[in-house]
């Protein structure tokens, strides 16, 4: 008996008790503010043992973010984010038969969904485990919270710079000014240090970044915008 009831306890409770657990933050977070994630709170560690930069965060609504940041970021880091239901497939597929046919290493794809998912739920660490918990709230939140909340939350939270998160810090750090109020160019600067925060300074131009930065000006203008993006707010 003792044997059954741990099982049900492992296999059956606390798997549910997560599950009911994760839904319930999922929706409180479709209305609340996002107040940290795990990676500020490793980036805060880093920086009381005298390891990186203090960390900047302020919550800021979608209608205090200019649209030519949302356009910036989905032209740069995922340019079917309107369409997809949180993975992009075809991408997915195209990386796998890379990696068969010319023995490619596996490299990232992930969705602005995914990026956000990751970021609010689940610790940066480069594991399956990891990926497949991302993948479980990258449902969840393409389904509670939907596109236009998933973009607020991204372009709040996104590590923007060395302990920069989110468009409003990053926009006062790089720019001097709000994050209503940035440019088509500052907007594309800051979406194109996305993947590499670290190193890829805003305010910096230097030949690859200008390489990087001209493919995106030459994109966002082809990609079809929902009326949340481009209506007046």
């Amino acid at each position: 008996m003792k044997r059954h009831r741990l099982l049900r306890i492992l296999f059956l409770y606390i798997p549910l008790g997560y599950i009911g657990a994760s839904l319930l933050l999922v929706f409180l977070l479709k209305w609340m503010p996002v107040a940290f994630t795990p990676l500020m709170i490793e980036r805060r560690v880093q920086n009381m043992r005298g390891e990186g930069e203090p960390v900047e965060y302020r919550w800021t609504p979608l209608e205090e973010i200019s649209p030519n940041l949302i356009k910036a970021v989905v032209t740069a880091e995922d340019n079917k984010f309107f369409q997809h239901n949180g993975f992009d497939v075809d991408e997915i597929r195209k990386m796998k038969q890379e990696h068969r046919l010319n023995g490619k290493r596996i490299r990232g794809c992930s969705t602005i969904s995914q990026q956000t998912a990751k970021n609010c739920f689940t610790w940066c660490t480069h594991s399956w485990v990891r990926k497949a918990f991302e993948a479980y709230y990258t449902v969840l939140i393409e389904k509670i919270w939907g596109k236009e909340r998933i973009m607020e939350v991204y372009l709040n939270v996104a590590e923007m710079g060395p302990g920069i998160f989110g468009a409003k810090c990053a926009s006062r750090k790089y720019f001097g000014k709000e994050a209503s109020s940035l440019s088509l160019r500052e907007a594309v600067n800051l979406a194109c240090g996305l993947p590499n925060p670290a190193k890829r300074n805003p305010s910096v131009s230097r030949n690859y970044l200008l390489k990087i930065r001209s493919g995106v000006y030459k994109r966002i203008g082809n990609l079809v915008y929902p009326e949340w993006v481009t209506g007046s707010r």
